[in-house]
């Protein structure tokens, strides 16, 4: 198979992994593989082809996509359109393609995708990350009234007609498809989990990178790695930290960046809260030991939600047999999964006393944190590896082709 494979984000090799490039990688592994990514204006110079990983990488100079507004980031997404045929026809009018693969969001990528289809007469395979626009009126960033919230949901449905399937992150995703989309056939959709390379498992844990955050080693560590947002439900947050404020037995560990960090920097600083620990960076090496040494891994989604979202940060705490506490909203069946597959314990996010319930106890049995840790770890191994994806395209592929060729 030859796969161009359009995404908005994958890491340079300096920035580490991700659920993209791992990927990419495992499809290389077997098949001939191209990428289109949106790469910001800050990051790149102008557009250019290099290799990267060993795959051919199409780098796209587009406005900024991250830590931005919601604003910023929809013109850059209006405008990454044009942006993508253009390079495709500069760098790749001479290739041809079996499968075009993308992710949603951004839904404006649909175009894109339509316009390859037709270039390289491939069929297409879209990866639904989130669900778009809806998340943004869940959250009232945006309203029925507002023509952009229109415009989008006219390029999300543009989208799921143009993808040749859907693969969506779980059972829960393809129903709210099927729900919200009458036009969608069932047998369009299917099950494409977030997926990572499976590190083997360090059973040596260094005890170092206590001592340099200055983290007892007698306190619990909870941590949190990703984005401060408005889907993170960031008021939520600040009642947790609240309510642990005077508790000695745990440590909070957050780090990263978004539009709403700033606002719980000044709540933590405002309140006096003392085992709270925050950084926009950590070394990438220091960051996996962190998480060798981290007890609890944070999920937190906004209670309002009515979209299932299967956060991919996830992955990361069960590969490292970390176990879950999330507080999100009601709709998800991450819950499901989390309490399925005993990887971890669950609250609703607008429910504090839930939250100390559950919360505590992990904090307080440290036998239950290492049998549901184990069990993320195994889940992560058995149904969640690279390879499952790979498979996956490669039975859509087969499947398709076969019928097409079973009606010539």
């Amino acid at each position: 198979m030859k796969i161009l494979y359009i995404t908005p984000s994958f890491p340079f090799e300096k920035d580490g992994n991700s659920i993209y490039t791992d990927l990419a990688e495992e499809i290389a592994k077997k098949h001939n593989i191209k990428i289109v990514v949106a790469t910001e204006k800050s990051k790149i110079e102008k557009t250019h082809i290099s290799t990267e990983r060993g795959i051919k990488c199409l780098r796209v100079r587009t406005g900024n996509l991250y830590n931005v507004n919601i604003i910023e980031k929809a013109i850059t997404y209006v405008t990454l359109q044009h942006k993508f045929k253009k390079a495709i026809d500069k760098f790749l009018s001479k290739e041809h393609f079996d499968l075009v693969l993308f992710m949603a969001p951004p839904v404006t990528l649909g175009s894109v995708v339509k316009y390859a289809m037709k270039k390289y007469n491939a069929m297409s395979y879209l990866m639904q990350k989130d669900i778009f626009p809806q998340n943004a009126l869940d959250l009232k960033m945006m309203t029925k009234k507002n023509p952009a919230y229109w415009y989008f949901r006219l390029k999300e449905k543009g989208m799921y007609k143009t993808a040749t399937v859907i693969g969506c992150m779980s059972q829960g995703n393809v129903d709210f498809l099927l729900e919200h989309n009458k036009f969608l056939n069932k047998n369009k959709l299917e099950i494409f989990p977030n997926t990572i390379k499976c590190i083997e498992k360090q059973e040596n844990k260094n005890s170092n990178i206590r001592e340099k955050y200055k983290i007892s080693k007698d306190t619990v560590l909870a941590i949190y790695g990703g984005n401060f947002g408005k889907p993170q439900g960031i008021p939520f947050v600040e009642k947790v930290l609240d309510e642990y404020k005077n508790n000695e037995k745990v440590t909070f560990l957050f780090f990263g960046k978004g539009t709403e960090k700033k606002k719980l920097e000044n709540h933590i600083k405002e309140n006096n809260i003392e085992n709270v620990l925050m950084f926009d960076f950590i070394p990438r090496n220091e960051y996996f030991q962190i998480l060798q040494q981290a007890d609890i891994g944070f999920v937190f989604l906004d209670y309002r939600f009515t979209i299932p979202n299967i956060p991919s940060r996830t992955l990361s705490y069960f590969e490292k047999s970390i176990p879950i506490m999330a507080a999100t909203d009601k709709n998800t069946d991450y819950k499901d999964i989390i309490e399925k597959n005993e990887v971890g314990l669950w609250c609703e996010s607008n429910n504090i006393k839930e939250f100390k319930k559950q919360f505590d106890r992990l904090v307080e049995d440290k036998e239950l944190r290492t049998r549901l840790g184990n069990n993320g770890r195994k889940y992560l191994e058995t149904e969640l590896t690279p390879e499952k994806s790979v498979k996956i395209l490669e039975n859509v592929y087969n499947r398709i082709k076969n019928k097409e060729e079973q009606n010539v």
